[in-house]
């Protein structure tokens, strides 16, 4: 997952492979409530891990649930309807599908409970589900602004309900507050207990989702059409025993786009498939009226481009009102205006997405137009295309749907801004994006210098402000080195053939400035006195350094990457966009060395590491085969006199330099 300030995303041309998806966030969500409040211990599998599922098992937790966690399974014994745990203040995040239905179910259970979360949620609309909650007796206060959280609710007696009247809750603003109110009411059913939907109920197949769960935990719901449900006396909760979470079709929708945009031969999505009972699975209906090829089964998805460009469409969005926002970033590759309407619940959810929406896909070039329930999108010419610096509103929908826009056919990158937010639904979204897509470049940064100039440190900070793989060059030659002896090999031209076939496949990673050989740290093993002699002993070997420069390329991989070493900029990657020769005086890289060193309890004198450095820094420059010396367009860096974060900011402010985005 990544936490940094920004992601870039440069220009991607293909996809192909196959995707995971991760558990639905509604249905999770739904299915840890459900197993809270029923009898018995319900065994979860597949359950999306992400913050809004962490903030139900946190707030679950505190009302005295047991939860236990392992082998990728979550057991929930439940409270059988009755609270172990009378008082609580419960932090709900940004998590609509927990705020709401855990607002109706405290409601009920008879205990004092205030509940609050981030700003954005204060700003989320909650006032008719409390209105329905008080038409039945129940007591909650508003803590801040009338109509939104944050709440407190206090106890109040089953017995002293009014159950004789239909419920009236309006349908038009969000369709979790239904789903609040009948997954909480079976609590309450001495009688029957019916709810009258006021207005056209939104999101219809949200509700679907919500009483095929309820049914599969004993709960079952009679309903006329979409305006009154009946919750029948006597329901009572009883654990499915396990329960299986579909993969989330919400999430799908990035990639049947992906799949529609991008050149491929076909991009296969696993873990959702047209039996969904989510009613976003519809998404591959829009996708296919704008030109998409899918094919589907049970649990999976196979999608390729057909149409190009795409078709344009208007489309009542009602039924897919999430995984709409992806057709919104779809509508700049058609052949003309694209329309969705019934879209007014954008306006309520994790920020304003209407306006979200049409306000970045500005920056980009689009021509939009939107009203209070529709959004129209222009598509865009090849040179109508801008590099943009895409705001995320903490909705993990915008960042996602725009990392699409990498596609453009003007080949310019695309900046995400707080990319973090995907971590709601989908927290290796990114990630899973990279491992199916095909870019047209990958960037990269070279930081070369002489040996102590703290090219490794600088280069590993810069590697992770940017969200960047890192790669350690000088590493790469003592970990050969240790492999050779691992495999009992001698650094002999004898062996040469052996120990280059050992280099080519080294499955080398590294992480935070930490070298994992096969997933083992050797940090500490490569820097002993032996592993450095058997570091120049190999490198003397032609074929073993053919080797490695084949695997240093390899490690030029999505988003990017960052490398030092003495001829990144030179030798390795010549077309890096930005080359840094980072150095110091010999006296003051004598004096680090001697701090490190005496740090460790390694005896040593300044004199002699500087005599040392000078005379490593003679052979380096000296050498015939790729001398240590700046790239020609290489930016020199003196940081004798700079701290670290100094010369992190410097990097990173000529990065910015050579990235076409404006200021956000």
């Amino acid at each position: 997952m990544f936490s940094t300030e920004f992601l870039d995303i440069p220009p991607l041309t293909e996809a192909a492979g196959t995707v995971r998806l991760p558990g639905s966030k509604s249905i999770s969500n739904r299915v840890l409530l459900l197993a809270a409040l029923a009898s018995g211990t319900t065994t979860v599998h597949d359950l999306l891990d992400s913050d809004d599922t962490r903030v139900m098992l946190t707030a679950l937790a505190q009302l005295g649930c047991r939860i236990e966690q392992a082998d990728g399974t979550l057991r929930i014994t439940g409270l059988g309807g009755r609270l172990s745990t009378p008082q609580a203040t419960l932090f709900m995040g940004n998590a609509g599908t927990a705020m709401r239905p855990l607002t109706a179910a405290l409601s009920l259970l008879g205990g004092d409970f205030e509940l609050s979360g981030v700003p954005r949620m204060h700003e989320r609309p909650i006032g008719d589900l409390v209105d329905a909650l008080t038409q039945l007796g129940c007591h909650i206060d508003y803590l801040g602004n009338p109509g939104y959280p944050p709440l407190r609710i206090h106890p109040v007696s089953l017995q002293s309900l009014q159950l004789d009247a239909p419920i009236r809750v309006r349908g038009d603003v969000s369709s979790q507050f239904l789903t609040a109110l009948l997954m909480a009411l079976p609590l309450a059913s001495r009688r029957d207990i019916t709810i009258d939907v006021v207005g056209e109920l939104i999101s219809k197949p949200y509700i679907e989702i919500t009483l095929n769960l309820l049914a599969r935990f004993g709960i079952g719901i009679r309903r006329e059409g979409w305006q009154r449900f009946t919750i029948p006396a006597g329901s009572q909760y009883r654990s499915p025993g396990e329960i299986h979470v579909e993969a989330d079709a919400s999430s799908a929708s990035y990639f049947i786009a992906l799949g529609a945009i991008a050149t491929s031969d076909g991009l296969r999505i696993e873990g959702v498939g047209a039996a969904s009972i989510q009613g976003d699975i519809r998404f591959v209906e829009a996708a296919e009226k704008m030109g998409a090829r899918v094919e589907s089964g049970p649990n999976w998805l196979v999608v390729t481009r057909g149409a190009w460009p795409l078709k344009a469409i208007t489309l009542d969005c009602n039924h897919i009102p999430d995984a709409a926002m992806t057709l919104a970033v779809m509508a700049l590759y058609a052949d003309g205006p694209t329309t969705l309407t019934n879209i007014a619940s954008w306006r309520v959810k994790e920020t304003d997405r209407i306006d979200a929406m049409a306000n970045e896909l500005g920056k980009l070039g689009a021509k939009v137009e939107s009203g209070p329930d529709f959004i129209r999108v222009f598509p865009l010419a090849a040179d109508g295309w801008r590099a943009a610096s895409i705001r995320t509103y903490d909705d993990h929908r915008v960042a996602m749907c725009f990392s699409l826009a990498a596609f453009n056919p003007a080949s310019v990158p695309v900046r995400i801004l707080d990319p973090h937010c995907v971590a709601k639904t989908f927290p290796d979204y990114f990630e899973t994006l990279f491992s199916v897509v095909k870019p047209l470049s990958v960037p990269a940064i070279c930081i070369d210098g002489p040996t102590a100039s703290g090219k490794g440190t600088l280069a590993v900070e810069v590697a992770h402000a940017l969200g960047y793989h890192y790669l350690d060059s000088g590493a790469l030659y003592r970990v050969t080195g240790l492999a050779m002896r691992r495999a009992g090999l001698e650094p002999t031209p004898a062996n040469e053939a052996r120990i280059s076939a050992l280099a080519r496949t080294l499955p080398l990673r590294f992480d935070a400035g930490k070298a994992m050989l096969a997933g083992e740290d050797v940090t500490d093993a490569i820097r002993s006195e032996a592993a450095g002699m058997d570091a120049s002993r190999v490198s003397a070997l032609p074929s073993v350094r053919a080797a490695l420069t084949t695997l240093q390329v390899g490690f030029r991989q999505l988003p990017g990457l960052v490398a030092d070493g003495r001829d990144m900029g030179t030798v390795i990657f010549p077309d890096a966009p930005l080359k840094v020769f980072l150095t110091a005086s010999a006296a003051h890289r004598a004096e680090r060395r001697y701090k490190q060193l005496i740090s460790k309890g390694i005896s040593t004198t300044l004199d002699s590491l500087r005599s040392d450095l000078e005379a490593r820094d003679l052979r380096d420059s000296s050498r015939s085969v790729a001398p240590l010396k700046p790239a020609e367009d290489a930016r020199r860096l003196d940081n004798s006199s700079l701290s670290i974060e100094q010369s992190v900011e410097q990097v990173l402010n000529w990065w910015q330099e050579v990235q076409p985005f404006r200021p956000a």
